[in-house]
């Protein structure tokens, strides 16, 4: 497949609270979640447009990854990314328009882990390994790959070019989450 680099950037929610008779959908970040948001935010270049889950916890992640920028870029909430498998996700991820070369899809697990193995036909080093073995709350998952747009991604069509996982400064300190 030939045509313009993109990326697509996966991140899984910031670590939630589980509050007694709070419905799933809408827990809250829990501290550490408070933390690592906003180093998910420094440690990324502002995508072109942002898919959100409608998950609170989904939600208050964008934000603050996004407060961290000069200006937030386009985001847009999408239900069908909660509790989505692999397969909805692909769909979602292929109605974005052809003008965004750098996507940011915010998530659940275990719906983007299998999304990234899906569309992973090539990986650097042990990242396809380390997304199997535990893609974590707060972690980070980059895909290139070269498409006319966005309806052209395939499975195996991208490279797993990193993984990673920021956090907060708590976390940078040597302190326990």
């Amino acid at each position: 497949m030939s045509g313009p680099a993109r990326r697509l950037v996966v991140l899984r929610h910031a670590k939630s609270a589980w509050p007694d008779g709070v419905p799933d959908h809408d827990r809250p970040l829990g501290p550490r979640g408070l933390r690592d948001a906003p180093a998910v935010g420094r440690s990324l270049d502002p995508p072109g447009l942002a898919l959100c889950s409608t998950a609170v916890r989904a939600r208050r992640t964008w934000e603050l990854a996004a407060a961290e920028w000069a200006a937030a870029p386009p985001v847009r909430y999408d239900r069908r990314i909660y509790e989505a498998p692999p397969a909805r996700l692909l769909e979602v991820v292929r109605e974005t328009p052809p003008e965004v070369r750098t996507l940011l899809l915010i998530g659940h697990s275990p719906g983007l882990e299998g999304l990234i193995e899906r569309l992973a036909g090539e990986a650097a080093g042990d990242t396809l390994e380390r997304v199997r073995a535990k893609f974590p709350t707060a972690a980070v998952a980059v895909l290139d790959w070269e498409g006319t747009d966005w309806t052209a991604l395939a499975p195996g069509a991208a490279r797993l070019t990193s993984v990673t996982v920021p956090r907060g400064e708590k976390a940078a300190r040597g302190e326990k989450p």
